[in-house]
């Protein structure tokens, strides 16, 4: 089991999402991928440029789970969980 740290950008946007009701697709994506963050399906997109290293999942078509995977400390950093292109 990895473990979960969020950034404050991060909570924010869990806020957010709740207001939108998309709480518990994101809560589903994020149990899935505390057990494999490496797990397919759904698909995910190593992300280039200023998020180089980092992992994107879509929430749905608009919005998106993003994160790093930091291998040494078996944790994952959720860095967004409403849109990388904000």
């Amino acid at each position: 089991m990895w473990q979960l740290y969020y950034t404050k950008q991060a909570q924010k946007d869990a806020r957010k999402l709740a207001s939108f009701g998309l709480k518990n697709k994101a809560q589903e994506l994020l149990a899935m991928i505390e057990a494999n963050p490496y797990q397919t399906p759904p698909p995910y997109e190593k992300l280039v440029g200023d998020l180089s290293g980092a992992y994107s999942r879509r929430i749905n078509i608009q919005h998106r789970l993003v994160y790093q995977v930091l291998e040494k400390e078996k944790s994952i950093k959720v860095l967004r969980l409403w849109s990388h292109y904000e």
